[in-house]
């Protein structure tokens, strides 16, 4: 950038009086890179892919944005937390309160951040960009059609334990699709269904306790979710299986 000179001194009309003259700051072209900011995507860290980098899901979104996860609601109930964290309102819908009990109970200890809701019974949220809003249903294998959708500034989360006869259906409206181990059938069928390779759906039936395949039909990538001590004391060690 270039220094305007300047000009002789008197009243500027409409800018008021002139200041003290002092020494303009001026960069070359060549130093403006020294600026940049190392700026990546927003969201909610949910553990490092594969590389040992940070993995966010972007769960606060000006569009709507749904995602399934075939997996445990421990790896749902951690992201539940960090979505918090993040400033997000998590409405959870589930035929299993006693299971979300004592997140919701954590989480709300100074405002309510968490609120349950038994299947079919979710008001609507009032979703913004000041209030983001992550609805977190958790509805069995076969969940009955939400009342609320995915809209801007509202997420959907679908947990489904294991695969079901919905599955297919779901996972073709689904934006993301987060996969932990699976039986080998399984994991054919899935794998038919976003298009993974043959070395994806062969790691599927042995992936690891808090691994998950986080994939569309045309990306893959692999996160290994570690909670963290607070994390650990209310929700306990990783697991597939609750």
């Amino acid at each position: 950038m270039r220094a305007v000179s300047p000009g002789p001194a008197g009243p500027r009309f409409g800018f008021g009086l002139l200041g003290p003259r002092r020494g303009r700051h001026e960069l070359s072209p060549e130093e403006c890179d020294a600026l940049a900011l190392p700026v990546g995507d927003d969201g909610v860290v949910i553990g490092s892919d594969d590389q040992g980098l940070p993995a966010v899901l972007g769960l606060g979104r000006p569009v709507p944005f749904d995602v399934l996860l075939i997996g445990s609601a421990w790896t749902a109930q951690v992201i539940a937390l960090r979505a918090v964290a993040t400033g997000a309102r998590v409405a959870v819908e589930t035929g299993r309160r006693a299971l979300w009990s004592a997140l919701a109970g954590a989480a709300n200890s100074e405002q309510q951040c968490v609120t349950l809701y038994d299947v079919g019974r979710v008001p609507p949220q009032g979703p913004s960009l000041h209030s983001p809003v992550v609805v977190l249903r958790d509805c069995g294998v076969r969940p009955p059609r939400g009342r609320l959708g995915a809209a801007p500034w509202q997420s959907v989360v679908t947990l489904l334990p294991f695969p079901g006869p919905t599955t297919e259906r779901l996972m073709g409206r689904a934006d993301l699709v987060g996969i932990q181990r699976v039986s080998p059938e399984e994991a054919r069928v899935l794998g038919r269904a976003m298009r993974l390779a043959a070395q994806d759906v062969e790691a599927l039936s042995t992936l690891p306790e808090g691994v998950t395949l986080w994939c569309t039909r045309t990306s893959r990538t692999y996160v290994a979710t570690r909670p963290t001590e607070p994390e650990a004391e209310l929700l306990g060690p990783a697991r597939r299986v609750d």
